[in-house]
């Protein structure tokens, strides 16, 4: 069959205010209906295709009785778990995230916020404002161990990049196994709490599954050093906040960067807010000046892919919640 005689995908879009960059593109090979979340189960209704560019709607959810058509889904996120459900998962449809089209812009922030710790530069910035000149010592980076928690797309870039600059970088992912080209070592995530001991940096980028929530409890953050910093680009719900709260202010840990956080957002009265030894960005490690035109192209890509019969990018595994690492 020719491309001309196959039938044209017909596509549901879910936005919920700006609609998705290349929509020319994605009109070129399918037809195309564009829905806001109360009108999906009409838009749905004998659609072979939809792309949630509102990434964390819940309405394919609420929906899901009028997906009867359904091939395949793609969202503009990486982080899939909170979408996933019992009848998604356990039916024929593909699903496909974004995986890898923010793994650098993180890798780059999270570069940016060991920086921050190693270079003093919060405290710089409070000084600056009291105007007073006060000379410290702040300490080199090179040498210095990391373990990247979560070894996919996103922790390979931020362990390339972290290696490009002389820190020593291990990973957890979810067995343990020799060590690759970005990783000096793989440990099982399981055993945190025995390895965690041995880094100065912890840094999470594991996806949210049910074996990772509250990964980093107690026992994980009393048995790192004293001197180490936890940063955590990966889900809130990695962490126990109350643990982390605690340990940052017995000084079990030295301090902490969270691009995010659990509950999100943080209450204004939260005790994280006022903490010295905290550094706290609104999720917002991979949104670059472009993110949005780069998750575009991603999905135009897939589409492509998928009225010529071809096989997708980016595939979840819908019962781990992530796509597997090769």
């Amino acid at each position: 069959m020719t491309i001309a005689e196959r039938k044209r995908p017909v596509v549901a879009l879910l936005y919920r205010e700006a609609l998705p960059p290349g929509l020319d593109e994605i009109e070129e090979l399918a037809d195309v209906r564009l829905t806001t979340a109360d009108g999906l189960a009409e838009a749905m209704d004998g659609a072979d295709v939809l792309y949630q560019w509102h990434s964390f709607s819940p309405a394919l959810r609420e929906n899901w009785a009028a997906a009867s058509s359904l091939k395949w889904v793609h969202v503009s996120a990486a982080g899939v778990s909170q979408l996933l459900f019992d009848d998604l998962i356990n039916s024929d449809v593909v699903y496909t995230n974004s995986r890898g089209v923010l793994s650098r812009s993180i890798a780059e922030f999270t570069l940016g916020f060991v920086l921050d710790i190693a270079k003093d530069s919060q405290d710089s910035l409070r000084l600056q404002q009291a105007r007073r000149w006060k000379h410290r010592v702040t300490r080199k980076i090179q040498g210095q161990r990391v373990l990247v928690v979560g070894t996919g797309s996103i922790g390979q870039e931020i362990a390339a990049l972290f290696r490009a600059v002389g820190l020593r970088v291990s990973g957890a992912g979810r067995s343990s196994r020799p060590g690759d080209e970005y990783f000096d070592e793989i440990h099982s995530s399981r055993d945190l709490a025995v390895i965690v001991r041995d880094f100065d940096y912890v840094v999470l980028a594991a996806p949210l599954t049910e074996d990772t929530k509250y990964l980093v409890d107690a026992n994980v953050l009393s048995a790192m050093k004293p001197t180490a910093h936890l940063i955590n680009v990966g889900r809130g719900e990695l962490v126990q906040t109350d643990a982390l709260v605690d340990a940052l202010r017995s000084g079990s840990i030295a301090g902490a960067a969270l691009d995010v956080v659990h509950p999100e957002p943080l209450p204004p009265e939260h005790p994280l807010w006022s903490m010295n030894n905290v550094i706290l960005t609104p999720h917002m490690s991979g949104d670059t000046e472009d993110y949005l035109d780069d998750l575009g192209k991603l999905f135009v890509e897939n589409l492509w892919r998928f009225s010529r019969g071809e096989p997708l990018q980016n595939v979840v595994d819908k019962k781990l919640g992530f796509v597997p690492v090769p």
